[in-house]
């Protein structure tokens, strides 16, 4: 049995969890055709790996039949069994079944407390959580991590600031790579610079940002979005160039961007490309970003044609709205209205009409603000400010015979 408990759990965390079952079906089938054998008697652990299978696979269902004969064998009560259970209801959204398996334990370890309140965090029961955070009774880092992860998930980025420095000052509690990673966000939402640096730091002293790149790359992000774009790019060459990776290159591209420092972008761009890593829709994004803030029409044109022609990556609406922008931005409202018309129609939103008609106004174009308001009435009415963005137009070249009509 200890053989078999072992490629069993094996098998739950590998990527092929159904094999969990077909060694479970394989060992039942060897007793049925071979009746000299004693029956297998699955222990408490063999049931733990098979519900832990279950919900990996994302099969409710199959992890419902084994609870089934987890009761009939009387193993309902055992912690570890019931934490797998737990667990497997609350990464299905089941949350009534979760509480009812937590409630119904006679004992429960930190790793119950941990999956109920992570469940509840992850289908947005923020409040709940927290109250059951506080009924803890010993809360690890993980348990931390856990809520603030919650309220950073909510875009409730003070309250999960907050939190991270009770866990920190209040209750000494270190940090993992895990913390890190989910009070980032809310420093680079919040523009804690200060923050930022403490945390690049305390990275530093714990070696997470040698030991994992996740965090090495979250810093880079939360300098540019804290306005500190000499420090993401200071960082970012720190790195030795084996370890970076698609997402690291992506954040200095898309942090280079937000500054306009399109030519920097560019030349980021190619040295990625040097490395031989192969950009996705993402990076394409941030560097078409960065080509329109910065005027690069034609550069960001031969990036969007090598998107498709090279890379062989359908454009989304984000692609072509950078394109429509950045034609916008330069006059270019011609080459920018023949774009849009040609957006493949199950793509195509308002917003790109939006943002040409924004480029209309700033260059006073009357004729294809009219056009393009038509366009924008046949999508979507009611919208008052595609209106005033026309009554800027004609009043700008002191036309208001439109307005009028």
């Amino acid at each position: 049995m200890l053989l078999f408990n072992t490629l069993l759990r094996c098998y739950s965390l590998s990527d092929f969890p159904q094999l969990s079952f077909l060694l479970y079906h394989q060992l039942q089938q060897a007793y049925f055709h071979s009746p000299s054998l004693s029956p297998p008697s699955f222990d408490s652990f063999a049931y733990t790996f098979l519900v832990n299978a279950s919900t990996n696979l994302s099969c409710l269902g199959i992890g419902r039949q084994f609870q089934s004969l987890i009761l009939k064998v009387g193993f309902q009560f055992h912690v570890y069994v019931q934490t797998a259970l737990v667990n497997l209801y609350s990464a299905s959204g089941v949350l009534g079944d979760a509480l009812l398996a937590f409630d119904e334990m006679p004992h429960r370890n930190a790793v119950t407390w941990n999956v109920m309140i992570t469940g509840l965090v992850k289908w947005g029961e923020i409040e709940f959580a927290c109250a059951l955070f506080d009924e803890m009774p010993e809360k690890n880092v993980v348990s931390w991590t856990g809520i603030i992860d919650g309220y950073v998930r909510m875009n409730r980025y003070s309250e999960g600031l907050a939190l991270f420095r009770r866990m920190v000052v209040a209750e000494d509690i270190k940090p993992s790579e895990i913390t890190v990673l989910a009070i980032l966000p809310a420093i680079s939402n919040m523009g804690e610079l200060k923050n930022c640096r403490l945390i690049h730091g305390y990275g530093e002293k714990k070696g997470f940002n040698a030991s994992d790149i996740r965090v090495t790359n979250s810093i880079i992000d939360t300098y540019a979005k804290c306005g500190c774009i000499t420090s993401a790019l200071r960082f970012f060459e720190e790195i030795s160039v084996e370890r970076k990776n698609l997402v690291s290159w992506t954040s200095i591209i898309s942090g280079l961007a937000m500054y306009g420092m399109g030519k920097e972008a560019v030349e980021s761009f190619e040295g990625m490309e040097k490395t031989g890593l192969k950009p996705n829709r993402v990076t394409f994004l941030s560097v078409l970003n960065a080509c329109s803030h910065g005027g690069l029409v034609e550069e960001g044109l031969k990036f969007f044609q090598k998107m498709v022609n090279e890379y062989c990556i359908a454009p989304d609406i984000k692609h072509y709205g950078c394109l429509v922008d950045m034609m916008g931005r330069t006059s270019r409202l011609e080459e920018a209205e023949k774009l849009a018309l040609g957006i493949p129609s199950e793509i195509v939103n308002v917003v790109i009409w939006r943002t040409l008609l924004g480029a209309c106004s700033f260059h006073g174009n009357i004729e294809m603000g009219e056009r393009v308001t038509r366009k924008i009435m046949e999508i979507e009415r009611g919208y008052g400010g595609d209106y005033v963005l026309m009554y800027n137009i004609f009043a700008g070249v002191g036309s208001l015979r439109m307005l009028k009509g």
